[in-house]
């Protein structure tokens, strides 16, 4: 986060000077300090973000990926004259343990064009999907086991 922060700096700034550099070590070195006070952040959790950085690149990727394939179906749904849809709304429950995770799967399943998170409540989903295609395989998705792993437990 210090790093973000001293860049962010010099991003700002527009120009790197040695005065620039040092008052942006000074500078981010005070943010990070008071975010590490009262914002309950700690260099711990840097290394931990660190650590898990690569399966949340991959997540990412994985998103995206996922919002152009269901972009296409979608729009393959709408653009077919002969083709009828089924709306579904689908319960299912996840073993994710942190809130942080939950509330990320239920982002990601409403980015996704045709699928829409009514509600979360605990682990118990709520989707409402704009085909029945739609809700195959939400309650083991790529999303869940890549949130696993960042959790740092193994998929089931």
């Amino acid at each position: 986060m210090y790093i973000l922060f001293f860049l962010l700096w010099v991003l700002f700034n527009g120009q790197i000077t040695l005065e620039i550099v040092l008052f942006g070590i000074v500078i981010a070195g005070v943010v990070y300090a008071f975010c590490c006070k009262f914002l309950d952040y700690s260099p711990r959790k840097d290394w931990m973000l660190l650590k898990k950085s690569g399966y949340i690149l991959a997540y990412l990727g994985v998103l995206i990926w996922e919002i152009i394939k269901a972009n296409a179906a979608t729009l393959k749904l709408i653009i077919s004259p002969h083709t009828r849809v089924h709306p579904v709304i689908v319960r299912f429950r996840t073993d994710l343990r942190t809130r942080t995770a939950r509330v990320l799967l239920a982002n990601s399943i409403t980015l996704t064009p045709g699928t829409i998170t009514v509600s979360l409540e605990d682990n118990e989903y709520t989707v409402h999907c704009l085909d029945r295609r739609f809700s195959e395989g939400l309650s083991d998705s790529s999303f869940v086991r890549l949130l696993h792993k960042i959790e740092g437990q193994v998929a089931q």
